[in-house]
């Protein structure tokens, strides 16, 4: 047992602030919120118990500031930071920093981190932990005549990709060597820019694959546990979209040799506190490992709901040097959980940013729904940050009850002001596609989703111009007739129920 965590500052923003914020009040734990000038007015500052001022907007200056942020945390202090995910919480500086200054980190250590972070680095332990890999590079490539070896030895499709990338960033797809070519350089720059490290790799491109990944929590006392299958294949431009447990394509069989592999993968690198193992499965059933993700992960509640776990109570629990509560054994899948990751972006003009004041909201709920979301009448969605703004989440005792929970609660979602996610949201759920578990990576360009959306989209704006017309026909009659100029058909049958 290490040290009791009485105070956790908590270095993020948004929904994933208030997740924390609600486990510390369950903990009992006194919960400290930064926030830039953008942020003042934001829900994770009021719900807080204590809440300082960072710096300015731009996240270099604020929610990126790790000097500054550990120094809060020791003004006010606090006992541990939780990153939450994005901004730090993937930076294995980070770490080193809260502990040099007497602070836990909720999260693996720096080493683990490091290794985790860079993907050659953590390739080659996993092909010495017997653990499958996707066919490629062993190394970085250094030179595009390397490149082009190494991917006629694959075979094509290749991809490039960044060493240090993540979220879909410094990543190209090369059909050929002159595509190859052509792309070399630009994926070196892009991977520079975005994590300034320009080294690649080259995978073998599999075609037609479903994204799964394995929630991990791994303690101190060497003690790992999975807690079984995400299935985020709904992507765009390798941006998670939705995600669901357990997978329409995972038997319990595979679950328990897959998800061993996963444990032993976090064995592997020493790995500490909440990861996910990811990996991709080609359509014969063949499953690579890709990645661990060394971080709580956006998706967490959809383990949550189907596991009856807080994640974040016990990523504290392990934190603080104590043991994982249960056994392998132990833990039963139930239900189906479900998760649209509602973004300000406009799916009808190539996912456009979005951003502005919301003067109007309306939250969902109900049986079997959950929604995690810093929105409310009156808030501003800023641009400075992640353009996700909720996470929707319905369960249900099978995918098909999860699947209507989540038709029926996209219609209550209601955010006035910008533009969202949602309307693509409500296609993909009543997609047969989709519905009959035929997913892929490229399930949207694959099922033609958005040409099906656009298509919903000018039948219901056609259906709501002949009911304006019709309830404007209705009013000139019922004024005709002599009936109260302020009266309407909905309101009379209301009042005669």
């Amino acid at each position: 047992m290490g040290k009791k965590i009485t105070s956790i500052l908590i270095a993020n923003r948004g929904e994933i602030a208030l997740r924390v914020i609600r486990a510390c009040r369950e903990l009992g734990i006194k919960s400290i919120a930064v926030y830039s000038d953008e942020d003042v007015r934001a829900v994770h500052v009021k719900r807080a118990d204590e809440a300082y001022h960072i710096g300015p907007a731009a996240p270099a200056q604020s929610y990126l500031n790790m000097a500054k942020i550990v120094e809060t945390a020791k003004a006010a202090g606090a006992d541990a930071i939780h990153p939450g995910y994005g901004f730090l919480s993937e930076n294995e500086n980070f770490p080193e920093l809260c502990d040099k200054n007497g602070m836990i980190f909720i999260g693996p250590t720096a080493k683990a981190m490091d290794l985790t972070g860079d993907k050659m680095k953590c390739k080659a332990v996993m092909k010495k932990a017997k653990v499958p890999t996707v066919p490629g590079s062993d190394g970085i490539v250094s030179d595009v005549e390397k490149a082009a070896d190494i991917a006629h030895e694959a075979g094509y499709p290749v991809l490039l990709k960044s060493a240090f990338g993540g979220g879909g960033r410094g990543i190209r797809l090369a059909n050929d060597e002159k595509q190859l070519r052509q792309e070399f350089e630009m994926a070196s720059a892009e991977s520079k820019a975005a994590f300034g490290k320009s080294a690649l790799f080259v995978e073998k491109y599999l075609q037609r694959i479903r994204h799964i990944e394995f929630q991990l929590i791994r303690d101190s006392h060497g003690n790992g546990r999975h807690l079984f299958e995400r299935e985020c294949s709904v992507q765009r431009r390798h941006q998670k979209l939705i995600e669901m447990s357990p997978s329409p394509v995972v038997d319990q069989k595979t679950r328990e040799r897959i998800g061993e592999i996963a444990v032993r993968a976090a064995a592997a690198v020493d790995y500490l506190n909440a990861g996910t193992a990811e990996f991709l499965r080609d359509p014969e059933g063949n499953f690579y490992f890709i990645e661990i993700n060394s971080r709580l992960q956006v998706e967490h509640p959809v383990t949550e709901l189907v596991t009856g776990l807080d994640l974040v109570k016990l990523q504290v629990a392990v934190a603080q040097g104590e043991e994982i509560p249960f056994k392998q054994e132990d833990l039963k899948m139930n239900g189906c959980a479900i998760e649209c990751r509602v973004n300000a972006e406009d799916p009808f003009y190539d996912f456009a940013p979005s951003v502005g004041p919301v003067p109007y909201c309306n939250i969902p709920y109900g049986p079997g729904v959950r929604v995690d979301t810093y929105l409310y009448p009156g808030c501003t969605v800023s641009g400075f940050y992640d353009s996700l703004v909720a996470k929707l989440l319905t369960w249900g005792r099978n995918f098909d009850e999860a699947r209507v929970r989540m038709r029926n609660a996209l219609d209550e979602f209601v955010i006035e002001g910008i533009n969202t996610t949602i309307p693509l949201y409500k296609t993909i759920m009543d997609e047969k596609n989709f519905i009959k578990g035929e997913l892929s990576t490229d399930y949207l360009e694959r099922f033609k989703v958005f040409d099906r959306m656009n298509e919903e989209s000018k039948k219901e704006a056609e259906e709501k111009a002949s009911a304006a017309v019709a309830a404007a026909l209705l009013h000139s009659e019922l004024v005709k007739k002599g009936a109260p100029a302020k009266s309407s058909g909905w309101k009379q049958a209301r009042v005669n129920l």
